[in-house]
């Protein structure tokens, strides 16, 4: 790849993509750009789907992501790319003649996942990825005296279902998890997130799966495995996300779970081309050699930079893409900040206060090695221990590790053993 490359693509017109191809002209790029997005709308945030527009505090015009540089760029959207010939260097997009490119950048991002079962296509049955998608919730609530059931127990799931507490309507929330965000931030934290939600008259069957769905104009039935029925004013489908990588088919790139990068962004095996954002899957050197994708808004920010700056300097050239990932999540106004990787931890530690039941701060730990810090309404002692983290390891005390209490309940099999220990800056 060199500064005289005369076209680069960006297959993906999120947040991701956006900033790699601001990043492509702050760099000096002056060559052709072209920017294709499988959606209508020009680039937008996506957090606050699920809070300020669906709460009807901020419309489509308020989401919308400005470029901070004059991009001079040819977009073309709603209109998803079929097919990717790394070998000619051509992308073939609905509708129109094979795109030739000589450097891409891959930033499709996630698609919601679907539930196995469920009647996807009944006008009260919803999931919430796009703009699209939370204006069509928004109406269903409006049309809707029944209670909102919401299928998940991950963040899209608990914001969602904050939100809706908060509009004053009835809110069940359903996970086929014993624990809410257990994988995220493990059953301490969770525990303490599902008595929040349930503290704001939420009702959280946790450890259970639909059964049955019983489809009705008015409403849908939801017959779960504990013997709970329930009828519904409406159902979102909150279970997650899926790469969006099915146009990659054939292509020769690694797409397992997303697209497989090297430390540099730059795609396994394929000449010329970076991915960036939810859906790249990389190896952040700072946590070790495993790829892991992440899904986090700073990440796509970061990420989309440092795979343009990647793009263009090179792959020998390049530099390992090593950030400290940083992201946060609001609920009923409580506010949880978390940086690192969690979900490395096998130990908690108390860092200050205590998170689960008010102000504080909880280390995640590795070996003795702190790996991620959570806070809860603790801003600026989460600034220290990020601080801490990003420079250095931390070491549990010993005399601390002797005063922790083991959990009553001993552990499944095959799950994590999570403890705690108490130590301070």
């Amino acid at each position: 790849m060199t500064w005289r490359s005369e076209h680069i693509a960006v297959v993906g017109a999120g947040l991701a993509g956006l900033r790699a191809a601001e990043r492509l002209r702050e760099k000096g790029f002056a060559g052709e750009l072209t920017i294709i997005g499988g959606e209508h709308h020009l680039p937008y945030h996506r957090p606050p789907l699920s809070k300020q527009f669906l709460a009807g505090e901020l419309g489509a015009r308020d989401l919308a992501l400005p470029s901070y540089v004059d991009l001079d760029a040819d977009w073309r959207l709603g209109t998803p790319v079929q097919r990717l010939n790394p070998a000619e260097r051509l992308l073939y997009v609905h509708g129109e003649p094979p795109l030739s490119y000589d450097g891409l950048v891959i930033a499709t991002g996630v698609r919601s996942r679907t539930l196995p079962g469920a009647p996807h296509r009944h006008p009260r049955v919803h999931m919430l990825r796009t703009i699209d998608d939370a204006a069509a919730l928004q109406r269903s609530l409006a049309t809707s005296d029944g209670p909102c059931v919401i299928v998940g127990g991950g963040f899209t799931a608990c914001e969602l279902a904050s939100t809706v507490r908060e509009l004053g309507h009835e809110v069940i929330l359903v996970s086929r998890s014993r624990v809410l965000l257990g994988k995220a931030l493990g059953p301490p934290v969770g525990r303490a997130v599902a008595d929040l939600h349930r503290d704001h008259g939420v009702q959280v069957h946790l450890g259970t799966e639909v059964r049955n769905w019983v489809r009705n104009e008015w409403g849908i039935g939801v017959h779960l495995n504990n013997g709970k029925f329930i009828v519904a004013g409406c159902v979102v489908l909150a279970v997650g996300g899926v790469p969006e990588t099915d146009w990659l088919y054939g292509s020769g790139v690694d797409i397992s779970d997303g697209v497989l990068c090297g430390p540099t962004c730059h795609v396994a095996g394929i000449p010329d081309v970076v991915a960036a954002g939810d859906v790249a899957r990389w190896p952040n050197r700072r946590f070790g050699p495993t790829p892991r994708r992440v899904e986090h808004w700073l990440n796509a920010v970061e990420m989309g930079r440092a795979a343009a700056e990647s793009l263009l300097a090179g792959r020998a050239a390049a530099s390992p893409f090593q950030p400290m990932p940083r992201f946060w999540s609001e609920q009923y106004g409580v506010r949880f900040q978390a940086a690192g990787v969690p979900t490395l931890g096998r130990r908690m530690a108390r860092l200050s206060g205590d998170a689960r039941t008010g102000p504080g701060v909880i280390g995640y730990l590795a070996r003795d090695t702190l790996v991620g810090v959570l806070g809860r309404e603790s801003p600026r002692a989460m600034l220290r221990w990020t601080e801490r983290l990003a420079t250095s390891t931390v070491p549990v005390d010993a005399h601390a590790q002797q005063r922790a209490k083991p959990r009553a309940q001993a552990p499944r099999p095959g799950r994590r053993e999570w403890t705690e220990a108490r130590f301070s800056a």
